[in-house]
């Protein structure tokens, strides 16, 4: 198992890599001139050829392009993305607060979705094609076609303007959880709970669930037995779910004016402050590998005949 995991280690190298340097490719994608936009979110009143030269100079933008992109890649490796075009404060010393409140609202959101939708699976496993699998279904169907803004936009009226229960926005206690959290758990557990469903129809009519009623075991270890073969299958779903979450909070967070990664990603973009924008995009790429990686080396405990596969 140590080879195997030291292997999937060597073959994402590549792919961080590339991500990387597409990610650095980024900032000469805008039609804007980086030095300019520095400038100007200086306030600086005369941009002249002779400042935007000294300026080039200050960011090392007069080297080459490869020499830029090595730099800022073994920057990187110790978090080190710049300083904010707009603030001039080192990108991490803003990414990092935020990076961590998005995660703590992904993680929470996460077990969440996983609980409910194992819950939810089993439940109209068991009872497929009866009247509680259809309406959860149904009900399910219904909640997921809901743009997640107009939902959390819904739930902010009548919570918090209405019955002045929970917070609006911001990060002060555990309340600042519950609405956000809701609104992610009922986008996402729909989707998943469906994998668990049709994971468990499947191992119903496995021999050894007819093998294990014959024998006299009772329904609630057989069902046991059946769970745990099913979430073989769903565990790669559920291991690339929490960075799906983490990329996909933007309009949560917006709406919340929840202090994470998405709201700051925003404030970037509107403001062209692209030492920010890339390591966001950047901090995202990483964390689907990584995840991809934890999927692949969960599946492997599981199922031993993967670990031939690399």
């Amino acid at each position: 198992m140590g080879n195997y995991i030291i292997k999937r280690l060597l073959v994402s190298i590549p792919l961080l890599l590339i991500i990387s340097f597409l990610t650095f490719v980024l900032i000469n994608l805008s039609p804007l001139d980086p030095v300019e936009v520095v400038l100007h979110a200086q306030d600086v009143p005369n941009i002249t050829d002779e400042l935007v030269t000294q300026t080039k100079e200050e960011l090392g933008m007069n080297k080459p392009f490869i020499t830029q992109y090595v730099h800022w890649i073994m920057a990187c490796l110790h978090l080190d993305f710049g300083n904010s075009y707009v603030t001039g404060k080192p990108v991490w010393s803003l990414v990092g607060p935020a990076f961590l409140n998005t995660l703590k609202l992904t993680l929470v959101s996460s077990i969440i979705i996983i609980v409910l939708s194992i819950i939810l699976g089993v439940v109209c496993a068991m009872k497929e094609g009866k009247a509680i699998d259809k309406l959860v279904r149904c009900v399910s169907f219904f909640l997921t076609a809901m743009p997640s803004y107009w939902l959390a936009s819904i739930m902010i009226w009548y919570f918090s303007v209405k019955l002045d229960l929970l917070p609006t926005s911001g990060l002060d206690s555990y309340k600042s959880y519950i609405l956000p959290v809701t609104v992610i758990a009922i986008s996402y557990a729909g989707i998943y709970f469906r994998v668990i469903r049709s994971s468990m129809i499947s191992n119903l009519n496995e021999d050894y669930v007819l093998y294990a009623r014959a024998c006299g075991l009772r329904e609630s270890k057989i069902t046991i037995h059946i769970l745990r073969n099913s979430l073989q299958v769903a565990v790669s779903i559920f291991c690339m779910a929490i960075p799906i979450i983490l990329g996909s909070t933007v309009v949560i967070e917006n709406v919340f004016a929840w202090p994470g990664l998405g709201s700051l990603s925003v404030k970037s973009i509107l403001s062209r402050d692209f030492p920010i924008i890339q390591a966001y995009v950047f901090i995202l790429a990483v964390a689907f590998v990584l995840f991809n990686i934890i999927s692949d080396i969960v599946n492997a405990s599981f199922n031993p005949k993967l670990r031939k596969d690399v």
